[in-house]
């Protein structure tokens, strides 16, 4: 590594997690390791299940029209017995573009949706490479669509719909955000952008700095944007809705809460596009963790001090 490409450090404790992740899961994903990294999902679905019924939550799948009119499915969850309105929390799941279901990250929700009598809904949106851009982003905006025109058969405030997503979720859930206002499509109360995937183009001080280590490095992002865009990847030929770091005009969108950790590779690019929702009248919050790599609230559980642990560890 040379000099301009020195990264700051991880938090000793998360590093120490990070050794045993190192194990389970290798610094740089590439193509031919995607088969199998879907044959064992990172979603963890038995556990997840058991979490839901443990806190009484009940969950339905629910068959739609994607993109182009193709069946994709999508699951409701609220909690056992709940009766009146509340918010509805629109999740896509996060995987790089090309590994995971709607069931990762799921969990983070449960808290929000218990505390303000919410409904959780979680797309299954088709994956690269078979299914590239612009599928993944159209199938969450078509999930998005259903849940609004649904909301009064589901209980939910059509006025108080919030999308979140985290990693590839979160920059699925920035291009869904952009695709509403510029299609006149549902009104969103908010983005929750947790380490969102933003810039496919490779051109960052982090991308350089996070490279044959951490989670999710230089390696394994280029492999997923390459997935989804193709030779496209790094051109001009590159929407807004794919990669929302390309977005010049942020005017009229929700307020947003970005984070990221220090020591990953989507640093640069969240933090710029925290800047940008500034620049163009947005209110946005932003939290860059101090020695944390991609991912770190879902790999390594840390103690809930405000100075070391994300908001959102808390919710689930």
């Amino acid at each position: 590594m040379t000099e301009t490409t020195l990264r700051p450090p991880f938090d000793p404790e998360l590093e120490a997690a990070l050794a045993l992740v190192g194990d389970q899961m290798p610094a740089t994903l590439t193509a031919e390791m995607i088969p199998l990294m879907r044959q064992n999902p990172v979603a963890g679905e038995d556990e997840i299940f058991r979490a839901l019924d443990e806190r009484g939550f009940t969950r339905r799948d629910v068959t739609i029209a994607g993109h182009e009119g193709e069946e994709i499915v999508v699951s409701v969850i609220a909690k056992q017995g709940r009766t009146g309105t509340g918010p509805g929390f629109f999740h896509t799941h996060g995987g790089g573009m090309i590994i995971g279901n709607r069931w990762l990250g799921v969990t983070g929700f449960l808290d929000w949706a218990e505390r303000f009598n919410g409904v959780i809904v979680t797309v299954e949106y088709r994956l690269a490479p078979e299914f590239p851009d612009p599928y993944p982003v159209e199938d969450c905006y078509a999930g998005l669509v259903w849940t609004a025109d649904n909301a009064a058969e589901l209980g939910i405030d059509p006025n108080r719909i919030l999308i979140g997503g985290g990693s590839a979720g979160g920059g699925l859930a920035a291009g869904t955000t952009l695709l509403a206002r510029d299609r006149r499509g549902p009104a969103l109360i908010g983005q929750l952008l947790i380490y969102p995937m933003l810039d496919d183009r490779d051109e960052s001080v982090s991308t350089q700095q996070i490279d044959g280590i951490g989670v999710w490095d230089r390696g394994s992002n280029i492999t997923g944007w390459t997935a989804l865009l193709g030779d496209r990847k790094g051109t001009d030929d590159v929407s807004i809705y794919a990669a929302p770091a390309r977005a010049t005009d942020l005017t009229g969108l929700p307020p947003a809460f970005i984070d990221c950790g220090s020591a990953e590779v989507f640093r640069d690019e969240d933090v710029a596009y925290a800047t940008k929702l500034w620049e163009a009248g947005v209110q946005a919050e932003l939290h860059v963790w101090a020695g944390g790599f991609h991912g770190f609230d879902i790999f390594a559980r840390m103690p809930r001090s405000p100075r070391r642990c994300s908001p959102r560890a808390t919710t689930g």
